[in-house]
């Protein structure tokens, strides 16, 4: 791995909690990637005070200040560059990219999605897993492409859905998950162990697994009757 840690801008509307997720992952010496910057446009986002104390610049840029869509994105374009981002991750950003925007940062955007996508694109995946009565939930990073939640799949993970779930339930245990996912596709991507070319991700050096092991999470049922994760997260 090279010694120079690929710089990384997270975009935010919210906690956080992704965000805090990958900054912790990032300040690992052996991480590949490093945070450089942190653009809010919800000038309240708690995810600001976050990374302000961890010594991490951040930038607030809302919508309202800006006469059309295109002049916000140029404006969040060229805090990016002046900050040197090479890659972009978002964080529970709540604004869907134009198509310029991403066409501008292709195969360098990552985004992270509560549902095994394809299932359950757009909004409300916790509620519309419980409606349709799955047994298995989880969560996707993937590369952002102009159409919502569909771009390739760079990692998931995998919880159960419990009898009992509520959407709160099932969210927290989602999230739990997607602060594992998150770093580990970043850092896959950070490395050149998967990036995006021809519409796909495409993995370089990807192991196969075992007869019998799990691949990213996989659930199993314990001795006790819960689920438990098994797999180790690395690439």
């Amino acid at each position: 791995m090279s010694s120079v840690k690929k710089p990384v801008a997270i975009l935010i509307s919210g906690r956080g909690s992704n965000m805090a997720a990958l900054i912790d992952a990032a300040a690992e010496t052996d991480f590949p990637a490093r945070v450089v910057l942190v653009v809010s446009d919800n000038a309240d986002a708690k995810g600001l005070i976050v990374a302000q104390q961890v010594g991490i610049a951040t930038e607030t840029i809302e919508r309202k200040g800006y006469a059309s869509k295109a002049e916000h994105e140029a404006a969040i374009t060229a805090a990016l560059r002046k900050a040197g981002a090479e890659l972009i991750c978002l964080a529970g950003f709540m604004r869907v990219l134009s198509a310029g925007f991403i066409g501008d940062w292709r195969g360098r955007i990552l985004n992270i999605h509560p549902s095994l996508l394809p299932s359950y694109r757009g909004l409300d995946p916790h509620k519309r897993a419980l409606d349709d009565g799955v047994l298995i939930h989880g969560c996707s990073v993937h590369f952002v492409t102009e159409e919502l939640d569909a771009g390739p799949i760079v990692s998931q993970g995998a919880v159960p859905v419990l009898g009992d779930d509520t959407e709160k339930t099932l969210a927290a245990r989602v999230l739990g998950v997607e602060h594992r996912i998150y770093p580990l596709a970043l850092k896959m991507v950070a490395e050149g162990l998967a990036e995006f070319a021809g519409g796909r991700v495409r993995f370089r050096h990807q192991p196969q697994p075992k007869a019998g092991s799990a691949s990213l999470i996989a659930p199993a049922i314990s001795s006790r009757g819960s689920f438990e994760d098994l797999a180790r997260l690395t690439p």
